[in-house]
């Protein structure tokens, strides 16, 4: 028997021309995606079309809509996760107190302002303070909030914020390293801006010596070959310009 979201999705998907035939309803595609809400989404989809001068019945867009809202719902699929639930109780305890770096950590992601993508690479540390957490449990924090709408400053500090909260570390430490396609694809496009945020906590922000031994290991190379260069001394002293600011204000 149909739940009445699976029979209100057919009605409109019948209706309203998004798509001419569906072979599956329990379709992998669908999995954790509300079929009513994505039907919907989809007729606003046929909708833009329109506006945009196209036609949404000739046959090269005839099943755009219902894509783009799958699509749609995927790219913000973080908004149906919860930290508890990411971490699933891999946290442990363990004697180590040196610093855990994970770096290079792809992310997509998109801005809030233009619903246009933003990627780019996150490199995580943190300090332990009798628990580590399992390595893949930090890349799905990171792919938790990227999968919503975003801006890359929000992003750094949630997720150093998250880990923060559930390790209660001695230091956190986050970097993201980010190509807007908001300044790439349009408005000023400059095709090689790349922006860098970053959040400090702990004894990441406290301590000189620490914050600059994580960013001399993000300079290491990797197994891939892949490598990552900061300049310490002018961090250094941003960072230290940025705290100064805030005690002035």
């Amino acid at each position: 028997k149909r739940s009445r979201s699976t029979s209100r999705f057919l009605r409109l998907v019948h209706y309203r021309g998004i798509c001419d035939r569906f072979d599956d309803e329990n379709d992998d595609r669908f999995v954790g995606q509300d079929l009513g809400v994505t039907a919907e989404i989809a007729s606003h989809y046929r909708e833009i079309l329109r506006l945009l001068g196209e036609d949404p019945e000739r046959e090269g867009l005839l099943k755009t809509p219902m894509r783009a809202a799958r699509a749609m719902q995927f790219f913000n699929k973080g908004y149906r996760e919860h930290l508890s639930t990411v971490l699933n109780g891999a946290i442990f305890q363990e004697n180590h107190d040196e610093m855990i770096v994970v770096k290079n950590i792809d992310f997509h992601s998109l801005c809030e302002h233009h619903l246009v993508p933003f990627r780019g690479r996150i490199h995580l540390a943190y300090l332990p303070n009798g628990n580590v957490v399992g390595l893949s449990k930090l890349a799905r924090i990171v792919e938790m909030y990227a999968r919503r709408l975003m801006v890359q400053e929000r992003l750094t500090q949630l997720i150093a914020d998250d880990i923060d909260a559930a390790l209660s570390p001695n230091g956190v430490a986050c970097i993201i390293e980010a190509e807007h396609m908001c300044m790439t694809a349009r408005g000023v496009k400059k095709d090689h801006a790349v922006t860098v945020t970053s959040r400090m906590l702990g004894q990441f922000r406290k301590d000189d010596k620490t914050r600059n031994e994580f960013l001399s290991l993000l300079s290491l190379n990797t197994i891939s070959g892949q490598s990552t260069s900061y300049d310490l001394s002018s961090y250094q002293s941003h960072h230290r310009t940025s705290r100064t600011m805030k005690r002035i204000k």
